[in-house]
């Protein structure tokens, strides 16, 4: 009986070991551990674009309810870690999160949710200025949210300096306002989206950046610098209901940029652009799939991220760009161990921190545990396969013209998807696949 009950316990021991591992077998006998065929433990990551691979506007793409019906269980939760990254950011994460739980008819929590400005948590050093925010929506509570204290809104500006908006004969003021002297000076520019009224914007914006946030004063004469300015989602066009795509807001920044340029004949410079296909929204993006994993008590360790997009600029780009990063990091982190066990001093548990993290966000994130970032093109939204594929298939398949930021260099690599599928619901049954990922619906 004794030598029953040791064995029943090291049966025990290793199907849990292997629960862990995500490698099951069939059903135990002697444990009665509930087991499946396939990998049941995901050690990987989905990141969904929203316009253009789940809707199309306010309209829900026909393939989408059928692909989360795959992604979750009998109830409703996920059964790999997903998160929903959009360069939108003209509302806050809850509101976004209650819009895709209706859409896809699964519950989706704000956590899963990232929005182009969500990085910017991160950005403390500039939580107590006082920062101008452009957009639209509800932006004051985006920042506040955000953890942003001091805030001012374009309209703001316009009230307190009326004179100043002047390209709309028919929102002149009729007479002068005296300047509004409690205003405090502003100390950073933060550009969220794209906002409704451009002329206003640019305006605004032009006169806080060439006062250095103090407008009632005159231009400068000098403009070899100016206040820190960080700008969210770099989308040159984006697909709503219309058949061909429309202004984003990377088509805002060309402008804003295009202007600097004119007035002062000095380049615009960012301290910081979020939104795909910054490599910072990516690492975000993974942290939040990290924590989604560790609430739900899977020990494996996310190894492969596949991010599902319909726009080669932007989604192509920064899946790959990121996966270049992590190659990178992975070849670099290599060399330093070879160099240890070289020295004598054999692998150390962890890297200093000053060696393994070049970039200050990935102190505030922890490092990456991903190897990978898998693109995949969905052909619902922005790509056109009718109009985008070379007739020569041994072309590249980039365009002819680059629609990225003007601060992200071009190279054909960075827009070749790894897969093209026609739509979402085809995304997420390859990726099953390539994972061997038993899907159970207990």
């Amino acid at each position: 009986m004794k030598a029953l009950t040791v064995l029943h316990r090291a049966a025990n021991t290793l199907c849990r070991r292997q629960v862990e591992r995500g490698t099951l077998l069939t059903s135990c006998g002697m444990c009665g551990t509930a087991t499946s065929k396939g990998k049941l433990q995901p050690d990987f990551g989905l990141l969904f674009d929203i316009d253009g691979v789940l809707v199309r506007g306010k309209t829900p793409i026909p393939a989408a309810k059928k692909a989360f019906q795959k992604l979750v269980d009998s109830r409703g939760q996920f059964l790999v870690p997903v998160v929903f990254v959009t360069n939108a950011g003209n509302c806050l994460r809850q509101k976004k999160a209650d819009q895709l739980s209706h859409i896809l008819g699964v519950p989706i929590s704000q956590d899963q949710v990232m929005l182009s400005h969500s990085p910017l948590r991160m950005f403390r050093k500039y939580h107590d200025k006082c920062v101008l925010v452009s957009g639209q929506g509800p932006v004051l509570d985006i920042a506040k949210n955000l953890g942003f204290k001091n805030v001012l809104s374009i309209d703001m500006l316009r009230e307190h300096f009326p004179l100043l908006d002047m390209v709309d004969h028919n929102r002149r003021p009729n007479l002068p306002a005296s300047p509004f002297l409690n205003i405090p000076q502003i100390e950073a520019v933060i550009l969220f989206g794209e906002p409704i009224r451009w002329e206003t914007n640019l305006q605004l914006i032009i006169d806080v950046l060439l006062t250095n946030g103090n407008l009632n004063n005159p231009y400068v004469s000098h403009h070899s610098a100016h206040l820190p300015l960080l700008a969210c989602n770099m989308d040159l066009m984006w697909m709503a209901e219309a058949h061909s795509p429309r202004f984003g807001h990377g088509t805002f920044l060309v402008c804003l940029e295009s202007l600097y340029r004119k007035i002062t004949g000095q380049e615009l410079k960012y301290e910081a652009l979020m939104g795909k296909p910054s490599e910072l929204t990516y690492h975000f993006a993974e942290f939040l799939i990290r924590e989604q994993a560790a609430e739900r008590g899977w020990r494996m360790p996310i190894r492969s991220l596949y991010a599902i997009g319909d726009n080669l600029m932007t989604d192509i780009y920064g899946a790959n760009l990121y996966n270049g990063y992590l190659e990178e990091r992975a070849t670099r982190h290599s060399a330093k161990v070879a160099t240890r066990v070289a020295a004598g001093t054999g692998p150390s548990k962890t890297l200093p921190q000053e060696e393994d993290m070049d970039m200050a966000w990935e102190s505030e994130l922890a490092s990456p545990s991903a190897t990978t970032c898998k693109s995949i093109l969905v052909c619902t939204g922005v790509y056109n396969p009718h109009t985008e594929v070379p007739m020569d298939s041994n072309s590249s398949i980039k365009e002819t013209v680059f629609h990225g930021h003007r601060d992200f260099r071009f190279h054909p690599s960075l827009v070749e998807p790894g897969h093209i599928v026609q739509d979402v619901d085809a995304a997420v049954e390859l990726i099953f696949e390539q994972e061997k990922f038993a899907a159970s619906r207990l």
